[in-house]
């Protein structure tokens, strides 16, 4: 019986095409989407000969079910010179389905794709995202762009700042999922990346309250001043005093802010640079496995030099593990720097509670008011103390994040 014959039999008639989640299976585009090359299990899958797919441009297995926007938001990425991974129904020669979830990576001369059958929760969330985005197409002509709008705003309401941090997601998601399903133990670098993930999205957290804290902080020293300003002659100690700490609180804020958040400072970094780190090893998982289904297959064409793929797969593998040891060097060195700035701002606040401290002091000696005054330094000890807590808290994230790392 040939080959074609033993995929014809083992097929249902209707419904999804046979693929294993063991399985893994990869093709190589040109620049336009013309295919250059596969494995065996992709022509089995999508039911074609190699002479059938070889030449053809990828389209050939495109679904309807899958929305323009999302090959929208592919390209758009891919022509960046991004990696993506994306979730993607494909329609076999024989009517069959199959989905997968599909991780692309530009190559020389065009774009690899690998994939694997997805199996986690979130892939029945992504099924009625796609269902939404395909008859708003059909039915309100939806352009691509505005199409994946729709997907950029549920990745939005997930909590996902970008498609990019999305799509690391989904790709560890699927990878924990495929790895409990075939009886697998989990994958201790992957584990270790959401930790640390989940670390700096933490650490975010943690600065925004820090900043918050101390812009209601500086209404404090002023209200100081105006009671001071009342009971005590020009220029008294408490009000000189309420002002010097307004100022150092003042400044501590701005530093912090200026060198610990914002779009291209410290936490940022970090949460990107894990992210990709995220993404890359799902990536490399699935390349790896790739080589080892070739490995194992064994059959090609004479179309496909299987080797020379191989080599391929192997470059790509070697230049993604070059990203993701950049990347987590970058982690290191900006949860190495969030460190220090801790250390700066713990230095800052022996300054400020001495001066809290010579408030409490001199609002003691005033005759009159002076419960007020010692009610609001109190208030400043309450913030301190806060503002403390966190302090050591992001502190103890950044060593976290670094201990993941080594």
């Amino acid at each position: 019986m040939s080959f074609v014959d033993r995929r014809i039999e083992n097929r249902p008639r209707s419904g999804a095409a046979p693929f294993e989640l063991d399985e893994v299976f990869f093709s190589r585009t040109d620049d336009r989407g013309v295919i250059q090359s596969c494995n065996y299990v992709f022509c089995r899958v999508a039911d074609y000969s190699w002479d059938e797919v070889i030449g053809a441009p990828h389209k050939l297995i495109r679904h309807p079910d899958t929305p323009r926007g999302l090959f929208q938001l592919f390209w758009d990425a891919l022509k960046g010179g991004k990696t993506v991974g994306a979730y993607v129904k494909n329609k076999a020669k024989d009517g069959l389905y199959y989905w997968v979830f599909a991780a692309v990576v530009p190559c020389d001369g065009g774009y690899l794709s690998a994939r694997i059958k997805p199996s986690s929760p979130l892939f029945s969330e992504v099924q009625a995202i796609y269902a939404r985005m395909v008859k708003a197409e059909t039915e309100n002509g939806l352009t691509p762009e505005d199409s994946m709008q729709i997907m950029l705003d549920w990745v939005h309401s997930k909590g996902f700042e970008d498609y990019q941090h999305f799509a690391a997601y989904a790709l560890a998601e699927e990878l924990i999922a495929r790895d409990k399903g075939l009886g697998r133990k989990p994958n201790v670098e992957i584990s270790e990346l959401r930790t640390m993930l989940n670390n700096a999205e933490k650490l975010l957290t943690e600065t925004q309250g820090l900043v918050k804290d101390f812009e209601a902080m500086h209404t404090i020293p002023h209200n100081l001043r105006v009671i001071a300003s009342r009971i005590e002659p020009s220029g008294g100690p408490v009000t000189v005093l309420s002002q010097n700490y307004g100022a150092m609180s003042r400044e501590m804020s701005d530093w912090f802010e200026r060198n610990v958040m914002g779009k291209n400072t410290n936490f940022a970094t970090v949460k990107h640079s894990v992210n990709s780190s995220l993404f890359i090893a799902g990536l490399t998982r699935i390349l790896i496995e790739c080589d080892e289904q070739l490995q194992v297959e064994r059959r090609g064409s004479n179309i496909v030099d299987m080797d020379e793929e191989r080599d391929r797969l192997k470059s790509l593998l070697e230049q993604q593990q070059n990203y993701a040891s950049k990347s987590m060097a970058e982690v290191d060195a900006e949860a190495e720097r969030v460190i220090n700035a801790c250390q700066v701002m713990h230095r800052h606040f022996l300054g400020l509670s001495s001066t809290r401290v010579l408030c409490k002091i001199e609002s003691a000696r005033l005759p009159s008011s002076g419960e007020t005054l010692s009610d609001i330094i109190d208030q400043l000890g309450v913030f301190q103390q806060r503002i403390s807590e966190r302090l050591e808290h992001i502190a103890k994230l950044g060593e976290e994040i670094r201990a993941l790392e080594t």
